[in-house]
């Protein structure tokens, strides 16, 4: 399968000389593991969910082409795309218990826009300003240092990492 690929700058897009680019895939093009269709209940049994119709369905629409990242709102327009029934509500409380079971991976990108990613393995992102788009920065080979240790009583759970990036002004 030809993936579609992005090419971001590595440097400064004055230095010509050298100049490299980094191949940025979409989550779009990688599957995510996770597809219904090779067993879409049996996924959600083991995330402790009970198959219903509603979840069954939105588990398709979600897993079915592969890791990509998705607000609410957009799949519920796939949902009434399909002709399949369903509030705007059902679906934010979906991709919410999904979440809590594992299968998704929640990503705050500001105060009010949260994006759901299938691919729930730790890795990076690029969110494009102004484009309102985040990729998989893939095979990533990042260190994180100096890293605080956490309150008492507490401990790290996720660690995000998020590049965000915009054009430059010519």
């Amino acid at each position: 399968m030809d993936r579609p690929l992005a090419r971001l700058p590595t440097r400064d897009a004055g230095d010509r000389t050298g100049f490299d680019e980094v191949q940025v895939e979409p989550a779009s093009a990688r599957l995510s593991g996770r597809c219904p269709d090779a067993g879409g209940k049996d996924v959600l049994l083991k995330a402790g969910l009970r198959p219903t119709r509603r979840r069954l369905i939105l588990s398709k629409l979600l897993f079915a082409r592969g890791a990509r990242h998705v607000t609410a709102e957009m799949l519920f327009a796939e949902a009434r795309e399909t002709g399949f029934p369903v509030s705007l509500s059902t679906v934010y409380n979906t991709l919410n218990q999904f979440t809590q079971a594992g299968l998704l991976r929640r990503i705050c990108l500001d105060g009010s826009q949260s994006l759901y990613d299938t691919n729930t393995t730790p890795h990076p992102h690029y969110y494009l300003h102004g484009e309102d788009i985040l990729l998989d920065i893939p095979d990533a080979d990042l260190l994180l240092v100096n890293v605080p240790e956490p309150l008492p009583c507490h401990e790290v759970s996720c660690v995000d990492l998020i590049i965000h990036l915009s054009r430059k002004r010519s």
